[in-house]
């Protein structure tokens, strides 16, 4: 099979491929989506099996009815294969289900046992939720710090700096929470390196595998290994199951005793004045659980793990390598970030850019409105890791008001494609021909077409948007004659 071959299979995979979209002239295209990093589509796969399973769902654990008992083997079973697509020790480890990554981190962050002194260590690449909820743990208490490890010039790790601060604190580091790979650079820091290290001096290591699951293969390695992953978090929805459910998967003993969230399902025992919390990972799954998202992850990692996480990356390295090409034959464009570098680091499939002259909104704008092609813009929940790439001085408390009062200000941000296992290079060449045709017409007249919202978001000035999804609309299911 040949690679182009290979790129058509691989599409024919995914939900809603080619889907016919409006654009501003009243023309109908087939959609180009590069924008994966913020969500991916559905694998047919996973829809199959949602559908399989949605006439046999019912509430789990503890019922007696037929329904009941499959739901939960079937939740149960979910977990223990999303514990084994991440290598996880399945008596020494979790797998706690949730909303998303972020949930997990936080949940971590208010789980962890941490003492008075301890020191987490995060890093310049992270995204909010991989950063903000540290601080928030730091801030509930005095003691508890958190160090953030700087970035290079060209956004890739500096593990010298790591290195000092491991010497620095040692003794007291607790955790390092790394990205597993850069929603902003598609970076993929060195991982099981880091965790070798942070294990020497004493401490465990987080990777928020967020933008990593669906597009590498993941080996927590056994707990002896030093370069042992502790705790992974991932979404599904960034791994072909978008039906909102993540999971933290780490070691059982590491999780303080009070769970992260109270309530039903967390409990052994209640009396009018006391709490026997249960065992993990009901503990930490208070509520009704995801039944069918943990069941949609579950039908993702089977096919990402038949189709080959190894021939995802090269497929993606390529189309990432093709991809930065093209756009740097482009007059005034400058590509951001480690792929801009003549040996670029091991990255998913991400380009972050610029174009001179334009906001990336407006970038982004018309790629959207005017050529079907779907990225995104802004600072990707990495405000920091943005700024340093750009060059932006922290100190612009000017900028920084703007930003925190919400009005209109044209902020400091780029244009980001990032793919999917899918995408191939006919979808380059569709958002490469809209930054030609940007640049060819020029900022004002293209400024003079678009408006900006109280957001900094731009849409063609008059446009009404038509509708081709309408959820008040969807006919009511006719019941079948008896």
């Amino acid at each position: 099979m040949t690679a182009v071959d290979s790129a058509w299979a691989l599409r024919q995979t995914v939900v809603g491929m080619d889907q016919p979209v409006p654009v501003v002239d009243g023309r109908m295209l087939p959609y180009v989506n590069l924008d994966n990093a913020a969500s991916t589509p559905a694998f047919h796969e996973v829809w199959r099996a949602v559908e399989d399973f949605l006439p046999y769902y019912s509430g789990v654990h503890r019922g007696t009815g037929y329904l009941s008992r499959m739901s939960t083997a079937a939740f149960e079973e979910a977990r223990a294969m999303v514990g084994r697509f991440v290598g996880a020790d399945p008596e020494r480890d979790v797998v706690v289900f949730g909303k998303n990554t972020t949930e997990a981190v936080n949940r971590l962050a208010r789980s962890l046992r941490l003492a008075p002194d301890a020191v987490i260590l995060t890093t310049l690449l992270e995204h909010h939720s991989n950063d903000l909820p540290w601080r928030d743990r730091a801030g509930a208490g005095p003691g508890v710090r958190v160090v953030r490890v700087r970035a290079a010039r060209d956004g890739s790790l500096d593990e010298d700096h790591l290195d000092r601060l491991l010497a620095t604190h040692a003794g007291h580091v607790a955790l390092l929470a790394v990205s597993g790979a850069s929603n902003v650079t598609g970076l993929v820091p060195p991982i099981h390196r880091l965790a070798a290290r942070v294990h020497a001096a004493g401490g465990a290591i987080l990777v928020d595998a967020a933008q990593l699951a669906g597009h590498r293969r993941i080996d927590m390695r056994p707990h002896d290994d030093p370069g042992h992953l502790d705790f992974v978090a991932l979404s599904a929805h960034k791994a072909y199951a978008p039906f909102w459910t993540g999971a933290l998967v780490g070691r059982r003993d590491a999780f303080a005793g009070h769970p992260d969230h109270v309530g039903g399902g967390t409990v052994r025992a209640v009396s009018a004045t006391d709490v026997a919390w249960a065992d993990l990972p009901d503990r930490e799954e208070a509520g009704s659980p995801n039944v069918v998202g943990a069941v949609a992850l579950a039908a993702a990692t089977q096919a990402l793990s038949r189709i080959g996480l190894d021939a995802i990356a090269a497929h993606e390295a390529a189309l990432t390598g093709y991809a930065v090409d093209r756009l740097r034959r482009v007059p005034g464009v400058t590509v951001h970030g480690p792929a801009a570098t003549a040996a670029p680091p091991d990255r998913v499939g991400v380009v972050p850019f610029t174009v001179a002259g334009f906001d990336h909104a407006v970038v982004a704008a018309v790629l959207g409105y005017e050529h079907a092609v779907g990225v995104r813009s802004g600072c990707f929940c990495a405000q920091p890791y943005v700024r340093r790439l750009l060059g932006v001085s922290e100190s612009d408390a000017d900028l920084h008001v703007a930003l925190a009062r919400g009005g209109p200000v044209e902020a400091p941000g780029l244009v980001r494609l990032s793919f999917g296992c899918y995408s191939d290079p006919a979808d380059v060449d569709r958002a490469v021909a809209g930054v030609i045709d940007l640049v060819a017409d020029g900022p004002g007249p293209v400024r003079a077409r678009y408006r900006c919202d109280a957001d900094g978001a731009y849409a063609p000035v008059g446009y009404v948007e038509p509708s081709l999804f309408c959820l008040d609309c969807v006919p009511p299911l006719t019941p079948a004659p008896a």
